[in-house]
């Protein structure tokens, strides 16, 4: 296979609502921006897309995708629609990765969006618990909420993991995005704050969760020859991951935890996994990204991590799963301060899903835009001057999209190039 990097990037602001945008016309929005960044590429040059987003029922319209290249001014040439519920903008960037690595492709527009308000919060939830079975758990009133508040329930009993330690994560990255122009949910907010909102599903409270969104983002990716034509900060995509397992809960048997290089079995004897209480999608895909980066111990070597916090819950789930503290210490491990921005290993510095807003098929996409801009060093440049959110010398990071309850999990290491 052959190398790839990331060259450029553009996003839309993620809002609750979009009236006067189709989403035709926010995919070029952030297509245009990805242009614009990158003045030595033109349409001509780009081989062919991979155009992602979530739902029909949101964008109202089958073949979408198809309707996008055409607006974006790429057709006739090849395109493909990615889905993969939660994980569709993941999963978009790695099949545009394949699409560059295979050789089909020397540069390829990988573009996401989801366009969600055109229905209410009720009916939206709706649409998105069509991504479980929806001969088992839907007809008996399943939603997401509840299904990983049941799973925070039994991490809670394992672990003694704590509402407060939920709401840190809370606080941290609604926080965080106070300082991202981009975000559909900035606030200052307290854990009391976090604590007192609604109950939504016990105990996930209306500020543990993410909220709907209408938005747009765009990679583009391209080969090393022409990687260093187009731009002098490429962005090396030096590992992929994917993941996946059983659609419900129950179907997922018990086994030995799978360990990364740094960690040793002992430390998990009497620990049944996956259990109800972690992803083990999310484990393999790391696995694998690490293993193709050559990373050893990603508490060490990475910088800092983008991650799908669709839940707080799910924030803390995830460190664990990326090896970034042992199963069972994710409550501990955003407690310290750890994944502050100036912590040991900063954690969604954009806001994360929380606080930016999850428009589904532009979320993995919009992880990659700010992965690129933390490695150049152009946060500052991007968010109108304020460089607060800015890793210093960020040299690699890791990107992670998430479906379902962990039944789709891409992880993407992207490094320094130059």
């Amino acid at each position: 296979m052959r190398p790839v990097y990331m060259v450029s990037g553009g996003i839309t602001k993620f809002a609750k609502s979009t009236p006067k945008k189709d989403f035709r016309y926010m995919a070029k929005e952030s297509f245009d921006q990805a242009m614009d960044d990158i003045p030595n590429l033109n349409l001509e040059q780009i081989d062919g897309s991979v155009v992602a987003y979530f739902s029909d029922h949101f964008t109202r319209q089958l073949m979408a995708g198809i309707m996008v290249q055409d607006y974006l001014g790429l057709t006739p040439k090849p395109s493909k629609r990615v889905e993969s519920g939660g994980a569709t903008g993941g999963m978009c960037f790695q099949t545009a990765w394949e699409a560059i690595a295979s050789g089909r492709m020397n540069v390829c527009a990988a573009v996401g969006f989801e366009t969600m308000s055109h229905v209410n919060t009720w009916k939206g939830n709706e649409f998105i618990a069509l991504a479980s079975d929806v001969n088992f758990d839907y007809p008996v009133g399943g939603f997401y909420t509840g299904y990983y508040a049941m799973m925070v329930k039994r991490h809670m009993h394992e672990f003694g993991t704590t509402e407060r330690q939920l709401a840190a994560v809370s606080v941290k990255n609604h926080g965080n995005a106070l300082h991202n122009p981009y975000a559909q949910f900035p606030a200052e907010l307290t854990i009391e704050d976090v604590l007192n909102s609604e109950m939504v599903a016990d105990p996930l409270k209306r500020l543990d969760i993410c909220v709907m969104s209408d938005g747009a983002a765009t990679a583009i990716l391209a080969s090393e020859e022409m990687a260093f034509k187009l731009t002098d900060k490429p962005i090396l995509i030096s590992g992929v991951g994917t993941g996946t397992d059983a659609m419900r809960l129950s179907d997922r048997p018990s086994r030995e935890v799978i360990l990364l290089n740094h960690e040793r079995a002992e430390d998990y004897k009497d620990l049944k996994y996956p259990g109800v209480h972690s992803f083990r999608g999310g484990r393999v895909a790391a696995k694998e990204a690490y293993k193709m980066a050559g990373i050893e111990n990603p508490l060490e070597q990475l910088d800092f991590v983008e991650l799908h916090d669709a839940f707080t819950s799910s924030e803390i789930q995830t460190y664990e799963d990326l090896g970034l503290c042992k199963y069972g210490d994710g409550g501990k491990f955003v407690e310290s301060g750890a994944a502050n921005v100036n912590g040991k290993m900063p954690v969604n510095p954009s806001g994360g899903l929380l606080a930016c807003g999850h428009p589904v098929g532009a979320t993995g996409l919009m992880q990659s835009v700010f992965a690129l801009w933390q490695l150049q060093g152009t946060i500052g440049e991007h968010f109108g001057g304020d460089d607060t959110l800015q890793i210093k010398n960020a040299k690699r990071g890791l990107i992670h999209s998430h479906a379902g309850t962990g039944t789709y999990i891409t992880c993407s290491i992207l490094e320094r190039g130059f």
